[in-house]
């Protein structure tokens, strides 16, 4: 069975404390307790929380020992998972960013697997989409063969402030052709959507399709971290800020030739706390999908 990623090191510098450990459901649950369920119930077979060390016992106190319909392991991402002869640049603070979280689990991964950010809500169709990609047969083409769930702009969106989302061009037969990381995109006060992180203003069509880091991944994925993270960090352009990004990468394995990426469409609601004025509407929003029944009253 296909395993479930979960990258859950990330502090939440914009949202002010563990944003992943924060209660959002009626019983206290957390979002990564819907995204578990969810995944379980559409046939996953075990969950991989990447996290920071130091947050090992408030994850095992919150998530793991409260799930019993899952396995649930763990792998570490610290600042000095290094490959050998390369040091920390002086003075950097910040990770290294989604693709060396994922290259943390190097060694644990021999399935094929999907991977999600932890504070992000996607609900459960695109679980049961990964699923299907990922136990299906695929042509063989010499491409590495992933999937990405693609949700519509406007269904992404904070009412808090601006988010970062990879937005995707996708050709006629539902495949990537491109994957562009913009880092500040929200709502004007005339309704419109842009990314106000460029010099000159892009508005979007709120139907765009963007990726919310929701990927099915092959396990030969595994080997291509490595050299491309030496690669990242030799031509890093801001020592102490330049992420190695999960996007970026597999938008380089895209152009490279080496992978081809079939876009899921998905038209569930994002929720999420990005910023802690989020939370409010998230637990609003966990409530009604419990009360419509969608969810048990109390998740395991």
């Amino acid at each position: 069975k296909p395993a479930l990623v979960i990258m859950a090191a990330g502090l939440g510098s914009r949202y002010g404390g563990l944003k992943q450990a924060e209660p959002v459901g009626p019983h206290g649950e957390l979002i990564i307790d819907y995204s578990i369920h969810d995944a379980m119930k559409a046939g996953f077979g075990r969950v991989i929380c990447i996290i920071k060390p130091e947050n090992r016992e408030i994850f095992e106190e919150r998530i793991g020992r409260r799930h019993t319909e899952a396995k649930i392991e763990y792998a570490y991402q610290r600042m000095t998972d290094l490959p050998a002869g390369y040091a920390i640049p002086e003075g950097r603070q910040k990770p290294w960013g989604t693709a060396h979280a994922v290259m943390c689990c190097a060694g644990m991964l021999r399935e094929p697997f999907a991977v999600i950010n932890a504070d992000d809500y996607y609900g459960p169709e695109p679980f049961e989409e990964l699923y299907g990609f990922l136990t299906a047969p695929h042509e063989e083409n010499g491409k590495l063969q992933l999937c990405m769930a693609g949700y519509r702009l406007v269904n992404t969106l904070s009412d808090k402030g601006t988010v970062a989302r990879g937005v995707c061009t996708v050709d006629a037969n539902g495949k990537l052709t491109d994957i562009d990381e913009r880092l500040k995109i929200g709502w004007t006060a005339d309704g419109r959507i842009t990314d106000v992180s460029r010099e000159a203003e892009v508005e979007y069509d709120p139907q765009t399709p963007v990726s919310m880091n929701c990927w099915g991944c092959p396990p030969e994925l595994m080997e291509e971290f490595q050299p491309r993270f030496i690669h990242f960090l030799e031509h890093m352009e801001d020592p102490l800020k330049s992420e190695f990004l999960l996007p970026e990468m597999i938008g380089d394995l895209l152009h490279e030739g080496c992978a081809e990426v079939t876009v899921l469409p998905v038209h569930n609601k994002w929720y999420g706390v990005t910023y802690r004025e989020d939370h409010e509407k998230v637990a609003a929003a966990m409530a009604a999908l419990t009360a419509d029944g969608l969810y048990p009253e109390k998740l395991k």
